[in-house]
């Protein structure tokens, strides 16, 4: 078993796949599934924000934000099939 930095990419490599896939999927179903229960189940997503964040230096002043990440069912989904298709290729 590798231990370090190769197995913090692994799985932040993982982890990335994972959300791209996911929502992937989420907008897939969107446009696809007809209005109902199934279609909000799965397509409901939940938005935490952090932000506006005010940066003031002498010479520069900043606002970043407010910065915010989609979490739903069908991400969590994507990151499973992800680290499973990880797992079996490696």
């Amino acid at each position: 078993m590798t231990i370090g930095p190769r197995r913090l990419a692994f799985y932040l490599g993982v982890l990335s796949a994972g959300f791209i896939l996911g929502g992937f999927l989420s907008a897939l179903l969107k446009r696809f599934l007809p209005a109902g229960p199934a279609k909000e189940f799965f397509t409901w997503t939940v938005t935490p924000t952090v932000g506006p964040l005010h940066l003031d230096l002498v010479i520069l002043q900043m606002t970043l934000g407010p910065v915010g990440l989609q979490v739903s069912l069908l991400g969590f989904v994507g990151i499973v099939i992800a680290y499973l298709v990880a797992r079996s290729l490696f």
